[in-house]
Order: C-alpha cells, then sequence, then structure tokens
C-alpha cells in the first residue's frame, strides 16, 4: 500500500512538471533608478534675459482723468465706468435720478398752485375752488414753498452731478497708485506684545520709498 502512494506522488508531480512550458517565463524590465531625465543646461544668453525679465519694471495700466471726467460729464456713471469702478454706476444714477424727480414733481405742483393763485387774484374758478379755507394767502405760500423745494432739488442735483465728475477724475488719478507693489494692503498676524491674547490675522499697509 505504501509502495503504490509513492508510485502515485511521483506520476502525479512528473505530469504536473509536464505542463509547465520552458518558454514561459517572467518579463522584467529594468528601469533606471532616476526616472527624471537630467535638465539641459541653460544658455547664458537664456539666463541674461531671464534676469532681464525679472527686474523689468511692472506694466501698470494707466488711466486718463481727463477722459474720465469727460465721460461723467457727457453722462453720469460713465466715468465710473471707464475706472471700472462698476458698483458706483447704480449709486450716481440713483442719486441724479432722485435729485431730478423731486425737482420735476415740486415744478409741477408749484404750476398747480401758481395757476389757482392766479385764478383766486382774478376771481376766476381753478381747481381748488370750494374747498374751506383755501383762499389767495394759502395759494400763495403753498406756491413759493414748492417753488423753494423745486430750487433746493435742482441745487442738490447739480451738486451730485459735480460730486460725480469730481469722483471719477479722482479714481482715474489713484488708480496707479493703488497698483503700486510699493504700496500695498497685505494680511499679517498682529501679535500683542501688552496682553497675553493670541496672536490675531490683520491687515498691514506697507509703503516702500
Amino acid at each position: 500500500m505504501q509502495k503504490l502512494l509513492t508510485l502515485f506522488l511521483f506520476f502525479s508531480f512528473s505530469f504536473a512538471f509536464s505542463q509547465v512550458n520552458p518558454n514561459d517565463t517572467i518579463r522584467v524590465e529594468n528601469h533606471p533608478k532616476d526616472s527624471i531625465p537630467a535638465a539641459k543646461p541653460t544658455s547664458e544668453a537664456q539666463i541674461l534675459k531671464d534676469i532681464d525679465q525679472k527686474n523689468a519694471p511692472l506694466k501698470v495700466t494707466k488711466l486718463s482723468p481727463a477722459k474720465a471726467g469727460l465721460y461723467s460729464a457727457v453722462l453720469p456713471g460713465l466715468g465710473q465706468f471707464y475706472n471700472k469702478k462698476y458698483w458706483k454706476i447704480p449709486i450716481v444714477w440713483g442719486a441724479v435720478g432722485t435729485g431730478i424727480g423731486v425737482a420735476l414733481w415740486n415744478e409741477n405742483q408749484y404750476k398747480r398752485y401758481r395757476n389757482a393763485f392766479v385764478s383766486e387774484l382774478n376771481g376766476l374758478p381753478h381747481e381748488f375752488s370750494g374747498i374751506n379755507g383755501i383762499d389767495k394767502n394759502v395759494l400763495g405760500n403753498a406756491q413759493d414753498r414748492s417753488k423753494r423745494q423745486r430750487d433746493y432739488a435742482i441745487g442738490i442735483s447739480a451738486l451730485i452731478y459735480i460730486l460725480n465728475i469730481v469722483d471719477a477724475v479722482v479714481d482715474a488719478h489713484l488708480y496707479e497708485g493703488r497698483n503700486d507693489p510699493d504700496l500695498a494692503v497685505m494680511p499679517t498676524i498682529i501679535n500683542d506684545q501688552f496682553t497675553n491674547s493670541y496672536a490675531r490675522a490683520g491687515l498691514s499697509l506697507n509703503f516702500r520709498f
């Protein structure tokens, strides 16, 4: 029985070994240890060019204050568009539009009270006829009040218009300064040396002469 078991194991190993193909091999590729190619040496001309580019002055976009002022004079808010201050445009339009609207409304009120006042003086009927307490004195005061408010609204609108031009000119003049690397606002860590509080984040204004 032991001999039969030994012969069986022998023939099994022989059969398994005969199934292995001698041509089947494992392919192993030898890669270089350093797979990063060696950098090409930089020429002297290229080095000098890189140095010149690093030391070249920064290109700063300049805006013309004259153009900004002219644009705002032609159309309020157009100078702010030229200066890329887009958020100021609705403020300018809202302020100028409100002033003009109040002036026009008071102008219409002034005309109403003026016509009624003249008709009251001449004994003619008008839109306020028949209302108790309405006489020439009330109508005269009402027209004067409307005229005064109209003049105030016109003056305020004119002031806003002028400020709109001044704002555009100043923004265009300071545009270069905001892009100057010698004048910059940068984030920084603020250490309080007088108390035991922790360091806090903040902003620092850096100016180099």
